[in-house]
């Protein structure tokens, strides 16, 4: 299996240096998200970065031409600690993999438990912040929203809801 290294990309250059380093024989890899957005008065779903301004390469030959990457259109630069590109364990690689469908989106189960410091991540209640109080059978979590400045209870489906702040931890051990 080869090593995974990661590179940070210019602002909006997720697509350039991915095709650009996939061009010099790079294979990239980077999860992604469904996430609501507010836009043009409304509220939709868009496919954001997992990572946002970060893509997993990894190179499939010996010697990977690492000299390259930094002047790759899009590539803002290759993360390095010291004067060697730092390698991603392959077990994160691996679990993130896992956790994402056939189109790259991850789809994490919840990890929710009461009391957990949530992010609404789809729905009315998008980017906002609470506190989970209780969690039904029916995959549905009441939760304590900050909203116009009055603590509002709210019941939401869990799959919309993101543990934030390390609350809980997931059984993969990343985000």
């Amino acid at each position: 299996m080869a090593d995974w290294f990661l590179v940070q990309v210019k602002p909006n250059g997720d697509r350039s240096a991915k095709r650009n380093l996939e061009r010099q024989g790079f294979v990239t890899f980077q999860p992604m998200e469904k996430r609501m957005v507010a836009r043009a008065g409304g509220i939709r779903e868009q496919t954001r970065p997992f990572f946002s301004g970060y893509l997993f390469i990894s190179y499939p030959g010996t010697a990977a031409p690492w000299s390259l990457v930094n002047s790759t259109y899009g590539v803002s630069r290759l993360v390095r600690f010291g004067a060697r590109p730092a390698p991603v364990p392959c077990h994160v690689i691996s679990e993130l993999r896992a956790a994402c469908d056939a189109n790259g989106i991850v789809t994490l189960p919840p990890g929710i438990a009461a009391g957990a410091t949530v992010e609404v991540s789809l729905g009315t209640f998008a980017n906002l912040i609470g506190q989970v109080e209780q969690l039904s059978p029916d995959q549905r979590a009441m939760v304590l929203l900050d909203f116009m400045g009055k603590q509002t209870k709210v019941s939401l489906p869990s799959a919309h809801l993101r543990v934030i702040g390390g609350s809980v931890k997931h059984s993969g051990g990343y985000r």
